[in-house]
């Protein structure tokens, strides 16, 4: 009999690879959940509740069908901090550096993957690029895990759980992960600002994008200061702080009538400036969002549905995708059919990327919300498409319907975690296989526009 050959990975473009070592980093996440001792004796989880945890670790969303708290063992949140380690760093900046500590060279083909893994634009420097990463991510982690450590000292009675409690914050907030073994969130240090501020702090840095914070790394330690930043910080930078202080002012407008009314001003705003942060791709909460007002969440889910900034933990359609949009628009508006910003030119090609990546998370977003109101109609199109958005977004915030689901909601929301960690534009090059270029060209003509 004639033996048929496999497929082999030659086969496969950079991007069908990436998505592939995905599905293998989740498998082993499945794996590692079921090793004994990661759950509690009196806990119950069944196949497709563990799937959907490793899903969301590994997509560092934070979503989950149980109470992370309840169910798990030290041991299971020891393996649950090494998931989001894996999805937050990425799997090639984890791989990358392991060959670099081992000594081994990076060649041609795994330089690509890096590339397409933090969307790149081009393969220089993308190995500098991960040993920075690295280097600041866990500088970050070790900074704040002390801190928080510290300070939960005087909080909990039992200094282990204390220390353990500071150290799975801290990895949480800075991969953007959004789980928490309190149990509640965020929701009992609503009156402490230091411990939201750290949170706050650590969530930005792992959401504003690793290229912006190698690029302050070096500008601060260039000592005749002729260093430049470059167009994406700028921009990045810009639409985040942007978006975050239109979030806060928007979260506090909306809720100052509803939830906001019995509080302090201070409590009110620190509530608003958190979820504002949170759901950029956080997750975290400090208050019960599920007695916020419709309009509140339709608006989170807006700012969870743009997400975190391009090459960092983060998902969504990505900051600087919103930016260029929203720029063209007011541009074409203007009459102008190119963008100009900081002394520079946007390339048409990333003009055309980001309408895409734009149409088709809002296709996605939309086939999930109608698939759900028919899989799930007891549950209110709302928290449906709150539920959609945290997932796509990987901010991990719900309105407490995750475990209420179905098994095909469940399998919804999974997918939208995944395609919200691996990137639409890799989603996309991963169904369109290889590039061909155009041979020909047909005679061009104009067709009516709006």
């Amino acid at each position: 009999m004639k033996q048929v050959p496999l497929p082999s990975t030659k086969s496969l473009t950079p991007a069908q690879i990436i998505v592939s070592y995905y599905f293998i980093a989740i498998a082993i996440s499945v794996a590692l959940l079921y090793l004994p001792g990661v759950t509690e004796a009196d806990a119950e989880l069944s196949f497709i509740d563990t799937v959907f945890v490793a899903v969301s670790a590994v997509s560092v969303t934070g979503l989950s069908p149980v109470n992370i708290a309840d169910t798990f063992t030290v041991f299971g949140y020891a393996i649950i901090m090494m998931i989001l380690q894996l999805g937050g760093i990425g799997i090639m900046s984890i791989g990358t550096f392991v060959w670099l500590i081992a000594g081994k060279k990076i060649g041609l083909r795994e330089r690509q993957l890096i590339m397409i893994d933090h969307n790149q634009p081009t393969l220089s420097g993308v190995v500098k690029l991960i040993r920075e990463i690295v280097k600041i991510l866990l500088l970050i982690q070790l900074v704040g895990s002390i801190i928080l450590s510290l300070y939960f000292m005087q909080v909990f009675e039992d200094p282990k759980f204390a220390i353990l409690n500071g150290i799975f914050s801290t990895i949480s907030a800075t991969t953007n992960g959004g789980f928490d073994i309190n149990g509640d969130s965020l929701l009992s240090f609503r009156g402490d600002y230091f411990v939201q501020s750290i949170h706050m702090l650590l969530i930005v840095l792992g959401a504003i994008g690793f290229p912006v914070l190698i690029e302050v790394k070096e500008f601060l330690s260039n000592k005749d200061k002729t260093f430049r930043f470059s167009l994406f910080t700028k921009i990045t930078t810009a639409t985040y702080g942007a978006l975050l202080v239109i979030g806060a002012i928007g979260i506090y407008v909306l809720e100052y009538f509803n939830t906001f009314r019995f509080l302090s001003w201070h409590d009110a705003l620190f509530g608003a400036l958190f979820h504002s942060v949170s759901s950029r791709s956080g997750g975290l909460t400090t208050m019960n969002i599920e007695m916020f007002d419709q309009g509140t969440n339709f608006f989170m889910s807006f700012l969870m549905f743009i997400g975190a900034s391009p090459s960092s933990v983060g998902g969504g359609i990505r900051t600087t995708t919103f930016a260029i949009a929203l720029l063209f628009l007011i541009n074409f508006s203007r009459g102008k059919n190119e963008i100009q910003i900081f002394g520079r030119e946007i390339h048409l090609i990333d003009v055309f990327r980001s309408y895409a990546v734009i149409l088709l998370a809002a296709l996605i977003v939309i086939f999930s919300a109608i698939l759900l109101s028919v899989t799930d109609p007891t549950i209110p199109i709302t928290a449906l498409i709150f539920e959609i958005t945290s997932a796509f977004g990987t901010c991990g915030m719900s309105l407490g319907v995750t475990d209420d689901l179905s098994n095909i909601g469940k399998v919804t929301i999974m997918f939208l975690m995944f395609i919200g960690r691996v990137g639409l534009i890799s989603f996309l090059f991963t169904l369109g296989g290889k590039s061909n270029s155009t041979k020909f060209h047909y005679p061009k003509e104009r067709v009516i526009i709006g």
